[in-house]
């Protein structure tokens, strides 16, 4: 078990590059990136940083020059021979040579394309722009950097006894929330958390500690290198930039409607079992089912990311009566901004109406609110996502408000399309 915190002191970051692997990010990213890969090969899209904490200054906390030399640090690396074994023969959700050997070809030989970044007043622009396939794997490290680097800014200018403490407090909250987590009958959770981190060894310790205080309730991880290093499961099916891409490319309103669920059609072809898990409120979840095709209700299930996770849920289970499909039958699977309280709370309230799973994110890997001055490493909001696919902008309508992102009159469009009305905002956590 590495000591966190004498290596902070010891190391003064200069030896820990903050990703260490292509393979250290979400799964889900590359499950889609091979469907874009089959898919979409050509298609041109920018991907861009956003900060929605705006009270966060990230230019003024982490020195340009060091984030270039992580940045760079990415672009240099590849797979090993030992994660393309991994990739290649594993078994991930029951299915073996889940990656196909073309993508795998590629996956081989890929190195990450360029990046821009510029400083704006007290903010970072950092973009991606290339091939879908290709730029799309910068996110996830894109933003485990950003996030690791605002914390070592944090980190630097405390003192060894300092560290010591700070990672001893933050241990120790892990450890409690797992033991609470302990009473719930029939748990079934993951770590969701490498997007927002406060750093991949952190991260392995919240995984290692998972594993030992909640047995098989622990279902695994959606980060790949800690899954391969710990043999635990890679967790994760897909996200909302699949539809946000298909819709941009859609040529007139007609076809904007329906890019939704071509999404679904093409992972459909590709993937079976507890991979068909629909992320239904990339445009409003209500208006997706109410016209969703007969063939989706046959999925596994769903997951719930925005909004109210109560409403959501209950959506869906009156979606699922409503097409013959027995909802105790379906997993619910449940992955914005959870805490202990709230995930004892859907328990309680959905454990009997359906299977029911949580995606356990940054408030896991990333909690150290109330133990620093200032609350100076409190997690905060940041996300990347694609802007533009074609020269086209993109659009996010979320069943949040504050989630939504692209040109106020493409989202206007947006709601007019997908039947979108008055939605209730609900502050976004992370």
């Amino acid at each position: 078990m590495v000591d966190i915190a004498s290596r902070v002191w010891n190391h003064k970051w200069k030896i820990d590059p903050i990703v260490r692997s292509l393979i250290d990010t979400d799964f889900y990213k590359l499950l889609m990136c091979q469907s874009v890969f089959r898919n979409k090969p050509e298609t041109q899209v920018t991907f861009s940083l956003i900060n929605r904490s705006k009270h966060i200054p990230l230019a003024d906390l982490i020195d340009e020059g060091e984030l270039r030399e992580q940045l760079d640090h990415i672009r240099s690396l590849s797979l090993s021979r030992g994660e393309s074994t991994w990739l290649r023969g594993n078994t991930f959700y029951g299915k073996r040579q889940m990656f196909r050997p073309d993508f795998m070809e590629w996956f081989e030989g890929l190195r990450l394309p360029p990046y821009h970044l510029e400083r704006k007043g007290d903010q970072y622009e950092l973009t991606f722009e290339g091939t879908w396939h290709e730029v799309m794997l910068w996110e996830i490290p894109a933003l485990a950097v950003l996030m690791e680097l605002r914390g070592r800014a944090v980190l630097d200018r405390m003192g060894k006894f300092e560290l010591q403490i700070l990672y001893a407090r933050g241990m120790t909250r892990v450890w409690e929330k797992i033991e609470e987590l302990r009473t719930i009958p029939d748990l079934s959770i993951a770590d969701f958390g490498t997007r927002r981190r406060h750093s991949f060894l952190w991260q392995d310790w919240c995984v290692q500690a998972m594993q030992e205080g909640l047995g098989s309730a622990f279902t695994g991880t959606s980060n790949c290198k800690i899954a391969m290093d710990r043999e635990v499961e890679a967790i994760g099916t897909n996200a909302h930039e699949l539809p946000m891409v298909y819709a941009a490319l859609a040529e007139d309103d007609a076809a904007l409607a329906q890019a939704p669920y071509d999404v679904l059609r093409d992972w459909h072809e590709e993937h079976e079992g507890n991979l068909r898990i629909i992320l239904p409120d990339t445009y409003g979840t209500k208006g997706f089912l109410d016209n969703a095709p007969d063939w989706l209700a046959g999925w596994t299930g769903i997951r719930v990311d925005s909004g109210d996770p109560a409403t959501a849920a209950q959506t869906a289970i009156d979606w699922w009566k409503s097409r013959s499909e027995d909802p105790t039958s379906k997993r619910i699977i449940f992955s914005d901004g959870l805490d202990v309280a709230k995930i004892k709370e859907l328990h309680r309230e959905f454990s009997d109406k359906a299977k029911i799973s949580f995606g356990w994110g940054t408030l896991l890997t990333n909690d150290f609110r109330g133990l620093t001055p200032d609350d100076a490493l409190a997690p905060f909001s940041l996300v990347c996502k694609a802007v533009s696919a074609n020269g086209r902008p993109t659009v996010k309508l979320s069943d949040n408000p504050n989630k939504a992102m692209g040109p106020p009159s493409e989202i206007d469009r947006y709601k007019r399309v997908f039947h979108v009305g008055e939605q209730n905002a609900q502050k976004v956590i992370v």
